[in-house]
C-alpha cells in the first residue's frame, strides 16, 4: 500500500511539472508543427525500450508525457461533469497505451508515423480542456487534493489489511474444525477410547527419565499431529520418545482420539486437559487473575474497545491464552521429569532431536537459539527500557532468543524458581507498561541470565512471514518454525514453505481426506 501512496505522490508531482511545461510551451508538443525538431525517427530494430522511455528525443517519451497530462485532464473533466471530453481523452490514452505496449513487446522504437496521429489528437483535446478553463492552477490544486485523498485511502487500506490479516491468522479454518468435530463425535460414540486414555495415563513411561520427553500445548489437532509425526519420523529410536500434549476442554476428546487411533512409530503420547491443573488459578497465577478483570477482557476480546491507532497484532487473544502460557509451568505439569524439550505447534522437525538432551547447559535453565544477528533482536526491541523497573535490572544489549524449540533443565528451573520470576514480571506488567503483549518478552525476563545459546541450525525461524530464507539454511535446520501470521495450515501460508509441513500431514486418514475437501 505504501507503494500505491508513493506512486500517487510521484505521479501528481510529475503531472504538475508536465502541466506547467505544456502551459508554457504547448507548441512544442504538437508534432504537426515539425520545424526541424531534434526528435528523429529511430529505425525499426531491436532497442532497449526502457532507454527509449527515458530519452528526451524519443516518440515513446513524448507519448508517455502526453498521456500523463491527459490522465490529469480526465480527472478534471469528470469532476466538472464533462463526460464527453473525459471519454475522448480516455480513448486516446488507451490508443497510446496500446502503441507503447506493442513497442515494449517487440523491442522496437515508436516511429513518427505511428506516434503522430495519437499525439496530434491528444494535443487537440488538451487544448480543448484548457479552453474549458482547466488552467494550470486548477490542475495543480485538483491533483494535490487527489494525492492527499489517495494518501488517506492508502493509510486506511494499510489498517484494514492489518485487521484482515490478523483475523485470518486468528481464525480456525473450516477443515480443521471439521476434523475436530469428527474426532469428538468418535470420542463420545466409542467408550473404549475413554478407557484406553485412562489406561495410558498410568504408564510408567510418562515418568521415566531414561526416555526422551517432549511437551506440546495446543488446541490444533492437525498441527500437533505434524509436530509429533515429524519428530518421530526423524528420530533414530522413535519408541524412546514420549510426548506430553496439553489441550483445552473443547479439543480434549478430539486430541485424545487422534492419538489413540493413529500409530506414531511406537512412541508414547499422553493427552491432558488444562482443566486438570487445579493449581492454575487466580490465587497462584497473575495471568489467570488478570484474565478475570474487565479491563483485560476488553483489551483482548472486545473489538469495540480497541484503539484504531494501535496495532491490531498487540490485541491478539492468543497472547493471553493459558495454553500459550503453560510453558512457564512445565515443572508443575511434569513434576517427575528432569529434562524436557518444548515444541510449539507451528514447528516441523527435520532432524533427530534426542541429541538435545546431551547438550551441556552449564547450570542454565533453558537452551535456545539466539536471534541477535541484527540489533533489533536484542532485549531493547521487546521491552520498555524507559521504565525504571526494566532499566534498573536488565541490560538492553542482551541478545534475544527464540521460543518454540527449547530444551529445559527442570532441576535447574526448580532451583532458580523460574516460575516465581515469571509471576513477578506478570504482576509488574499488569498495566502493560513493561511490554505491550506477547509470550517472548515474559520469557526474556523470566530466564534472563539463565539461557544457554544453541547452534543456530537447531531452530530456524521466519517461515510464517519471511519469503527470502536461504534454502540451505532451511535444509540444515533441525527444526523450522512457522512463526508469524502465515501458518502452514492457513490459505495465506507462504507457498514456498508449505510443502515441508504438508509432508507430515496424514492425508491417508479418511477424516483428514474428507475434511481437506471442505
Amino acid at each position: 500500500m505504501c507503494r500505491v501512496w508513493l506512486g500517487g505522490r510521484l505521479l501528481s508531482i510529475r503531472v504538475q511539472f508536465f502541466a506547467l511545461d505544456l502551459y508554457c510551451h504547448i507548441s512544442v508538443l504538437d508534432p504537426l508543427k515539425d520545424n526541424g525538431s531534434a526528435i528523429q525517427e529511430v529505425p525499426r530494430e531491436k532497442v532497449n525500450f526502457s532507454e527509449e522511455l527515458l530519452s528526451s528525443t524519443s516518440f515513446a517519451r513524448q507519448l508517455v508525457d502526453q498521456m500523463t497530462l491527459a490522465k490529469a485532464y480526465v480527472i478534471l473533466a469528470k469532476e466538472q461533469g464533462n463526460l464527453q471530453l473525459a471519454w475522448e481523452l480516455s480513448s486516446q490514452i488507451r490508443n497510446c497505451q496500446r502503441l507503447l505496449s506493442e513497442g515494449a513487446v517487440n523491442g522496437r522504437a515508436i516511429t513518427k508515423d505511428e506516434a503522430h496521429p495519437i499525439i496530434s489528437r491528444l494535443a487537440r483535446l488538451i487544448y480543448k480542456a484548457q479552453d474549458s478553463h482547466y488552467d494550470i492552477s486548477t490542475t495543480i490544486v485538483t491533483l494535490k487534493n487527489h494525492a492527499l485523498a489517495l494518501e488517506e485511502r492508502a493509510k486506511a487500506a494499510i489498517v484494514q489489511s492489518a485487521e484482515f490479516g490478523q483475523l485470518a491468522a486468528e481464525s480456525f479454518p473450516k477443515n480443521l474444525h471439521c476434523l475436530t468435530v469428527k474426532l469428538t463425535e468418535e470420542w463420545l460414540r466409542n467408550p473404549k477410547h475413554r478407557s484406553h486414555s485412562e489406561e495410558n495415563r498410568n504408564s510408567t513411561r510418562l515418568v521415566d527419565n531414561n526416555l526422551y520427553h517432549f511437551c506440546i500445548f495446543s488446541d490444533n489437532v492437525l498441527a500437533t499431529s505434524v509436530v509429533v509425526n515429524s519428530t518421530v519420523s526423524n528420530a533414530n529410536h522413535p519408541q524412546q520418545l514420549v510426548f506430553h500434549v496439553v489441550t483445552d476442554r473443547i479439543h480434549f476428546g478430539a486430541m485424545s482420539t487422534w492419538f489413540l487411533i493413529n500409530d506414531f512409530k511406537g512412541c508414547t503420547v499422553e493427552v491432558r486437559c488444562i482443566d486438570e491443573f487445579s493449581w492454575l488459578n487466580a490465587s497462584s497465577s497473575p495471568l489467570v487473575r488478570q484474565l478475570s478483570e474487565a479491563e483485560t477482557q476488553g483489551y483482548y476480546y472486545s473489538a469495540g474497545s480497541k484503539n484504531p491507532e494501535r496495532e491490531t497484532k498487540f490485541h491478539n487473544p492468543k497472547f493471553v491464552s493459558l495454553l500459550n502460557h503453560l510453558r512457564f509451568y512445565i515443572p508443575q505439569i511434569l513434576p517427575n521429569l528432569e529434562k524436557v524439550v518444548f515444541l510449539d505447534d507451528d514447528v516441523v522437525v527435520q532432524k533427530d532431536l534426542t541429541q538435545l538432551f546431551s547438550i551441556e547447559l552449564h547450570g542454565n535453565v533453558i537452551g535456545a537459539v539466539e536471534t541477535c544477528l541484527e540489533s533489533f533482536h536484542r532485549y531493547s526491541k521487546y521491552l520498555n527500557f524507559s521504565h525504571p523497573t526494566i532499566s534498573s535490572k536488565i541490560d538492553p544489549h542482551t541478545c534475544g532468543w527464540a521460543f518454540g524449540m527449547n530444551i529445559f533443565d527442570l532441576i535447574a528451573w526448580r532451583k532458580a524458581n523460574a516460575t516465581s520470576l515469571y509471576h513477578y514480571w506478570q504482576e509488574q506488567n499488569s498495566d502493560l507498561l513493561l511490554w505491550r503483549t506477547g509470550i517472548l518478552p515474559a520469557g526474556l525476563l523470566t530466564f534472563y541470565g539463565l539461557v544457554e545459546p544453541l547452534d543456530r541450525r537447531w531452530h530456524v525461524l521466519g517461515l510464517g512471514y519471511d519469503v527470502d530464507i536461504d534454502d540451505r539454511l532451511i535444509e540444515s535446520a533441525a527444526v523450522v518454525h512457522y512463526n508469524g501470521n502465515m501458518k502452514p495450515w492457513l490459505k495465506l501460508a507462504i507457498r514456498r514453505y508449505k510443502y515441508i509441513w504438508e509432508r507430515y500431514v496424514n492425508i491417508s486418514h479418511p477424516y483428514v481426506r474428507e475434511c481437506m475437501l471442505q
